[in-house]
């Protein structure tokens, strides 16, 4: 193996590689080539095999046409799809003849993510409410297979439109369904009207069921999800899947709502669906347009009449309040304003945060503005307590000389410092935990906000400053890959509040009189990380709220601190206090009590060991 062996071998490995190299890179785009010849072959096929079976539908229908008995289902089974479309300034619903349905249901006043209007049934989606009916001798067929006799819109003297659909049956029996399109509403009438309804539906039982699904209307898809649900109103309460795909139901459901982020349809019976159930397969993927696919099953009573009416509505229509309110009892409740363990809040919002953001909004155009008057409002009703709070937490920063004093003299003794401090404060007149409650406040306030803000649909599409969409959070820089924990953006909004609130951290730890604890030392250092990773995925109204509640907290800490508060007349106050006789509370004396016996069994350990 001399030296040009050697390198002859290298040569040859290194034009082996090359090879395999291009070969593997050329066998790869061949196969890539070749994919995409048999995906467009596949698709040409399928379109001339639904071509040729269209027109060999089309001829069989003319073939046997006369043959078709008129006096039966058969003309039921082989007529043609014929489609009338029905709108008011609100909603556009294309209906079909097969089945007898709206197959296309378009929200005119609202936009999607890609500008288009929203659409909240959409056409090949296998979207379709159906039942079964008696078509013969042990026969039966699902009414969304049965084609009715095409239908003509009528338009009434209350600008209400209505069409009428009816089936093609023997003698003696008859089914009709009967829309009514009001002239300025979401909500659709839908009358059930049935001849004969013993010999079309088994014990008078229909068994209705609704296949739906949801697809993506706001550009976060994840967001959109995490507000979607399941709502109902059973038995005179209002309840939704909160865990879980399947619920079934065991007593009365007056409605059964799909609801999305910020719209939803909704089924509602005037005379109450007896039974049923419904289950939910939600998409896993963020990349897929579709939210969930729900498949319901709800059965009624059809009373056992010559001729019987099962009167029915749809509701095809935004999440907003005060149109809720209108359509049925407990439909509001389809807006999460406080569900669950958040429940205790759905009343701050109803009574007091939406009726006052409301009447700031009816005077203002901008819903910014109005967030910023709702948060001057929110901090003007609870400046009181706010003040007392601050007011605490100078005495607590008067004392912190004493305190620093008496840590010389107890050395390391925890047990000592903690009673000598408990000491001091009952002597000072001073509540330790007064200042705790700005923090306390912001809980209710905060969970009620966040319901609020995530679930307002006015709020949708709104501009303010840099965020184009204050129901969702802004965006200044976008990664173009997701950050885990953080998202795959920078909110500027979210990073205005967390400033400001490390600001406010940090003027709180001036204010602590014990400097000794090293976790409360970083303690203003490790929540803004907590609160960026919060923050950054909440709506812009929400963050912004946060945003001028912490600037105002900052401009009224530096006004009561150098302007309000005089820390000469604080210092003689508790000077004066520590000379006057104290009464211990109950609580007070079990602590110390508590204290003593811990520093009791302290000293019994150090002896044992000593």
């Amino acid at each position: 193996m001399d030296r040009n062996t050697v390198i002859g071998f290298v040569l040859l490995g290194v034009l082996l590689f090359i090879y395999l190299f291009t070969s593997t890179k050329s066998s790869k785009e061949l196969a890539a080539r070749q994919k995409r010849e048999q995906d467009s072959i596949a698709f040409v096929n399928s379109r001339k095999q639904a071509a040729a079976a269209k027109e060999q539908k089309a001829m069989d229908t003319a073939t046997t046409a006369a043959v078709v008995d008129s006096n039966s289902f058969d003309r039921a089974f082989r007529s043609a799809e014929r489609q009338v479309t029905v709108e008011n300034d609100l909603v556009k619903i294309v209906f079909s003849n097969e089945g007898g349905q709206p197959v296309d249901v378009e929200l005119k006043k609202f936009k999607s993510y890609d500008s288009t209007p929203v659409r909240l049934v959409r056409p090949g989606t296998d979207s379709r409410i159906s039942y079964s009916i008696n078509t013969g001798s042990n026969q039966s067929a699902q009414i969304a297979d049965l084609y009715f006799d095409a239908a003509q819109v009528v338009k009434n003297a209350d600008g209400s439109q209505t069409v009428r659909f009816k089936l093609p049956s023997p003698a003696g029996e008859s089914l009709e369904h009967e829309f009514v399109l009001p002239a300025d509403s979401y909500l659709l009438s839908w009358n059930v009207h049935v001849g004969n309804p013993d010999k079309l539906f088994t014990q008078n039982t229909m068994n209705l069921t609704w296949h739906a699904q949801l697809d993506k209307t706001q550009e976060n898809v994840s967001i959109e999800k995490q507000y979607s649900s399941i709502g109902f109103f059973e038995n005179n309460s209002f309840d939704y899947m909160s865990r879980g795909t399947e619920k079934d139901f065991e007593k009365p459901v007056q409605w059964l709502a799909l609801s999305q982020q910020f719209f939803n349809r909704t089924i509602i019976a005037k005379n109450n669906f007896v039974a049923g159930g419904v289950r939910v397969v939600k998409e896993t993927s963020d990349t897929s347009s579709v939210i969930s696919k729900v498949d319901a099953t709800l059965q009624t009573k059809i009373p056992a009449e010559a001729s019987a009416t099962v009167p029915l509505q749809l509701y095809f229509g935004p999440n907003d309040f005060d149109i809720l309110d209108k359509q049925a009892p407990g439909m509001t409740h389809i807006i999460d304003l406080g569900r669950g363990m958040y429940s205790f809040v759905r009343p701050v919002n109803v009574y007091i945060i939406r009726p006052v953001f409301n009447f700031f909004k009816s005077h203002i155009s901008s819903f910014g503005i109005a967030i910023l008057l709702l948060t001057l409002f929110i901090r003007l009703v609870t400046s009181p307590l706010v003040y007392s709070s601050y007011l605490s937490g100078a005495k607590m920063k008067a004392l912190r000389p004493e305190i620093e004093t008496l840590r010389k003299k107890v050395g390391g003794d925890q047990q000592q410092m903690g009673v000598e401090q408990m000491k001091l404060f009952r002597e000072a007149g001073v509540n330790p935990l007064g200042g705790c409650i700005p923090a306390l406040l912001q809980i209710p306030i905060f969970f009620a906000l966040y319901s609020f803000f995530s679930s307002n649909i006015g709020l949708r599409g709104e501009h303010f400053l840099w965020s184009k969409d204050l129901s969702t959070y802004d965006t200044i820089v976008h990664f173009g890959f997701s950050i885990p924990g953080y998202g795959d953006h920078v909110s500027l909004f979210a990073l205005c509040a967390v400033v400001t609130s490390f600001l406010i951290s940090l003027y709180g730890m001036s204010m602590t009189p014990d400097q000794s604890n090293p976790a409360m030392k970083y303690m203003p250092y490790f929540m803004p990380v907590i609160l960026l990773l919060v923050f950054n995925k909440l709506a812009s109204a929400l963050t912004w709220y946060y945003t001028v509640s912490n600037v105002i907290t900052l401009a009224l800490q530096f006004v009561i601190q150098n302007y309000i508060i005089d820390h000469e007349k604080i210092l003689a106050k508790l000077q004066d206090n520590r000379s006057k006789p104290k009464a211990k509370s109950k609580w007070q004396e079990r602590l110390e009590q508590m204290q003593e016996q811990q520093k009791e069994i302290q000293k019994r350990t150090q002896g044992r060991k000593g």
